[in-house]
């Protein structure tokens, strides 16, 4: 059995943060990624916020492809509203942006093992797929969205299903915008990324798309009369749709054991509608491993007490702003308010902000 001081599972934004932190403080983290081809469903949009954490972090999204994001706009049926966000943001492809932060965490000292699933943490130790055991004196679970045997979230039952595919070729209209898509159980977010391709991402209640046949192709159907515009984007969508079930919108996890260090999605899981979700992991995981620099394992249970506080209203607002955003009688209704007072979604913007 191998023994390392910190073992990272899962090598998204929290992960990568939480590794590139623990080495610059001069330690060797081991950080395990399952996925070597990057196959994220959701991700691709930075805000402000995220921006300002990579550049501390030493990443600079504008030299890795970046495309400027500076206004919203969002739709439902066949209204819309457009204004300017309340910062600079972006749209970055997950695999760009995950490959440039883990390779940055190797350049700073990190072990980074790629390719290779955990199959269980038990008891400060995780099995790797290949049958090797890796002990630590503080394990951080980075595993995103995506539940890990023997650290499973409590408390979380049945969520939204996630889906992700991408437009070959963007439509003019995105340059610079992000579009939010309204429809009943859910929404759908789409930008233009680095290589010029449009990532679209939906976020659906299991029982809608159940409704709809269990398929995106049967979901598009059924948005034709309700969300037309959405739609026709899916409907020019690459074939072969990656998908991710149980996603918990709301929860956080106000506890922990000691040397376990939640982070990302697996500390809490706010409503991907207002886009804070890469910032809050990056926030974590970086926080997360100042936490163990300062007080090695015994800091995890204080520290996933703080960060559920700190996370309380930002993900309450979060819910709030999607329970409306999936129901269309209040959807329709907010447009006009919304039109007369852009405001107030640069408000909402704010609240939910990390940093």
């Amino acid at each position: 059995m191998r023994r390392t001081a910190a073992l990272i599972v899962g090598g998204g934004p929290a992960g990568a943060a939480a590794a590139i932190t623990l080495a610059e403080a001069g330690l060797r983290p081991v950080l395990v990624e399952r996925d070597a081809h990057n196959a994220i469903v959701c991700g691709g949009f930075l805000g402000w916020d995220a921006l300002a954490l990579l550049g501390r972090l030493g990443i600079d999204p504008g030299g890795l492809g970046a495309r400027p994001i500076e206004r919203v706009r969002i739709i439902a049926g066949t209204g819309s509203i457009e204004t300017h966000l309340p910062g600079p943001a972006a749209g970055l492809s997950r695999a760009t942006l995950d490959a440039a932060l883990r390779a940055l965490a190797e350049r700073k000292g990190a072990e980074v093992i790629s390719g290779l699933a955990v199959r269980r943490v038990e008891r400060q130790c995780a099995r790797l797929a290949d049958g090797r055991l890796i002990a630590a004196d503080a394990m951080f679970i980075a595993t995103g969205k995506h539940a890990l045997r023997g650290v499973a979230r409590a408390g979380a039952g049945e969520g939204h299903v996630g889906l992700r595919s991408a437009l070959p070729h963007a439509p003019a209209r995105l340059d610079g915008v992000i579009e939010l898509h309204l429809f009943a159980g859910g929404y759908a977010g789409l930008l233009v990324q680095e290589d010029g391709s449009a990532n679209l991402c939906l976020s659906v209640s299991a029982a809608r798309l159940r409704a709809a046949g269990g398929s995106a192709a049967g979901l598009a159907d059924a948005l034709r009369g309700e969300a037309p515009a959405l739609a026709a984007a899916m409907s020019n969508a690459t074939p072969g749709w990656a998908a991710i079930a149980n996603i918990p919108y709301g929860w956080r996890a106000r506890s922990t054991e000691e040397g376990l260090f939640r982070i990302g999605d697996q500390a809490g899981v706010v409503a991907s509608l207002v886009g804070d979700g890469i910032a809050m992991a990056l926030a974590s995981g970086t926080a997360a491993a100042r936490a163990m620099i300062g007080g090695g394992g015994k800091a995890a249970p204080p520290f996933q007490r703080d960060l559920a506080r700190q996370r309380a209203a930002p993900i309450l607002i979060a819910e709030l702003a999607r329970a409306i955003g999936e129901r269309p009688r209040l959807a329709r209704a907010a447009l006009p308010m919304l039109r007369r007072a852009p405001g107030l979604i640069r408000m909402v913007a704010e609240a939910t902000r990390v940093s």
